[in-house]
């Protein structure tokens, strides 16, 4: 009897560690970033440091988003640390965080400049956003052997991006709507939006997973410095931030009891992305049209069979620059694979339903198979619409 009791114990507290254990690993990981530190200020005007409005900032939205049981937050530094840029990304990559999400404040010569913009990670022809990249890259020479460490790389120079074009499309439609949905919640405060623009960071480069850059305001700007430097201003924009996060976990995680938005009453509204940055440039290459690609059914390929007007759903498990062939082989195991193509990128996709909860055991599934950065798309009438839209129907 007592061996068998003894037993039965080991049983329950085996069962038990195991849920606990695949809870655990079911969290959603954010990685937040406080720009700068220790010798490194970042921008200084009228007072105001950026590295200590940053990790103010980071701290505060950590705070918020740890309330929620469903959600692991990791810092970078949660002091006045220096941290190398590779290092930063290395810290998310080790953690295999879901997002990874580097706050800063902006600066610029003319004081009049205000509001705030999102970055994702891509080259960009735009003038003035190559030189905030040049600003904040410049920081790798602050930094012991960095021209043996970056092997070369001139943080002046956007021709030291060239080879990593595919690295940035990788989680380029993820980062995109993160960016976004910062940018609505900034909106909803009430501040001037710069928009979600695309630029070489060197810090986003290096970290493997849907990544943004948020520049919260100019600190050179007295008013908008001033509220940044403030208790209430810091505040605000950590709420705007968890908020962001949260909304995003929801559309392409799943959602779950915990994700309870800090400013429940606020409606976001939709932020315009530019056509250079949702559109790459490769998209229209004559050799991107393969007829094969539209003769490739397999039996574990089902074509289309979701009603007209009626929105379904998909699990985008992977993009890459290889060509795949859509068996269970090729994908842990997982069959019903599509195949999509975007200039010299495919986009691997499992399943298909219109059913809501249906697509949120398919990520699961997906996720449970070894793809963690697996998420959620939806498309109405054969066009990609945000899993938001869909859902209203």
């Amino acid at each position: 009897m007592n061996t068998y009791r003894y037993s039965k114990v080991l049983l329950t507290l085996s069962f038990f560690f195991i849920i606990s254990q695949s809870y655990a690993q079911s969290k959603f990981k954010v990685t937040l970033d406080a720009g700068h530190g220790d010798h490194d200020y970042g921008a200084v005007y009228h007072g105001h440091i950026e590295k200590n409005i940053a990790l103010a900032v980071v701290l505060k939205v950590g705070k918020l988003l740890e309330k929620n049981s469903g959600i692991e937050v990791i810092y970078t530094r949660k002091g006045d640390q220096f941290i190398d840029l590779v290092e930063r990304a290395n810290i998310a990559n080790r953690a295999d965080a879901d997002i990874f999400v580097s706050i800063h404040c902006n600066a610029n010569p003319n004081n009049a400049a205000d509001g705030c913009e999102t970055y994702v990670m891509g080259m960009s022809k735009n003038a003035s956003n190559l030189e905030a990249a040049k600003r904040e890259n410049s920081v790798v020479t602050l930094e012991k052997d960095y021209k043996q460490k970056y092997e070369g790389f001139d943080p002046k120079s956007p021709e030291s991006f060239a080879g990593i074009i595919m690295a940035q499309e990788l989680y380029l439609d993820q980062s995109i709507a993160l960016a976004g949905k910062v940018q609505g919640q900034f909106i909803q405060l009430g501040k001037k939006s710069r928009g979600v623009k695309q630029a070489p960071y060197m810090v986003l480069h290096k970290a493997y997973m849907p990544r943004v850059l948020i520049e919260m305001g100019f600190i050179s700007n007295q008013a908008e410095g001033s509220k940044l430097d403030s208790e209430d201003g810091q505040q605000e924009i950590a709420e705007s931030i968890a908020d962001a996060i949260i909304s995003y976990k929801k559309e392409y995680f799943g959602a779950s009891d915990n994700d309870t938005m800090i400013k429940p009453s606020q409606k976001m509204e939709p932020v315009k992305v530019p056509d250079s940055i949702v559109k790459k440039p490769t998209v229209k290459a004559p050799e991107v049209k393969k007829p094969e690609l539209k003769q490739e059914p397999k039996p574990e390929t089902k074509p289309e069979v979701i009603t007209s007007g009626i929105a379904s759903f998909k699990v985008q498990l992977s993009a890459s620059g290889k060509k795949l062939e859509p068996v269970p082989a090729n994908f842990n195991g997982l069959s019903n694979i599509s195949i999509a193509s975007e200039g010299n990128l495919y986009k691997y996709m499992y399943g298909e339903t219109t059913n809501y909860e249906e697509a949120k055991r398919l990520l699961s599934e997906a996720k449970a198979k070894g793809y963690s950065s697996a998420f959620l798309i939806a498309f109405k009438n054969g066009k990609k619409v945000s899993v938001q839209e869909a859902l209203k129907q």
